[in-house]
């Protein structure tokens, strides 16, 4: 999620100061990403040279409030009605690991997936136990943990295809291998047109 987006959204609200946008930003997430207080202020900072909040004078209590300008207003609008990463697909770190494992020389590529697979059904069950003991949270947390759980259990289903997959081709090349083992010499030309062909 972009912090940005989030606190523009927030602010739709009304003017806030930081610490309320933190806390906003938390419950309304069911506090599943922590929002680091100097994150949102710079920010919140960014925002504000891009001209989509302004900073008003500090309250009594020393408190600085921002508020949302036109521009800003329109941005948190157009967020919701914008697809999240549907130009640019997000970077997946265990595809990316389980890939390179894959295409590298003397990397154990089933032992890597075999582990990721052990840590993301730990993860699995930690969130479903989690989500089943705290039945009197609030719908904000129940949504995050029903996301969180899902994707946990596609990343489960990707590495079973993904082990499957690599399986299936080591026994084709073990196979290819035995079948060029016992066939007789072929022409240079031959082996580049087979090549060709497949």
């Amino acid at each position: 999620m972009s912090v940005k987006n989030a606190l523009l959204a927030l602010l739709v609200e009304g003017e806030q100061y930081g610490y309320e946008l933190r806390a906003g930003f938390e419950e309304r997430t069911g506090g599943a990403w922590p929002l680091n207080i100097g994150q949102v202020y710079t920010t919140l900072d960014r925002l504000e040279r891009d001209g989509m909040v302004e900073r008003h004078e500090a309250d009594a209590d020393r408190q600085v409030f921002y508020s949302l300008t036109d521009a800003g207003r329109a941005e948190a609008e157009d967020w919701w009605v914008t697809p999240t990463g549907a130009t640019v697909p997000s970077r997946d770190d265990v595809a990316l690991k389980v890939a390179l494992a894959a295409t590298s020389p003397g990397v154990d590529v089933r032992a890597v997936i075999q582990t990721q697979r052990k840590a993301t059904m730990s993860m699995l069950q930690d969130l479903t136990r989690t989500k089943r003991a705290s039945a009197d949270r609030d719908d904000a947390w129940e949504l995050v943990a029903d996301a969180m759980i899902f994707r946990a259990e596609a990343e489960v289903r990707w590495l079973d295809h993904t082990e499957s997959r690599l399986s299936r081709r080591a026994d084709r090349d073990r196979k290819a291998g035995a079948t060029q083992a016992a066939a007789p010499a072929v022409s240079t030309s031959e082996t580049s047109l087979d090549e060709v062909r497949s």
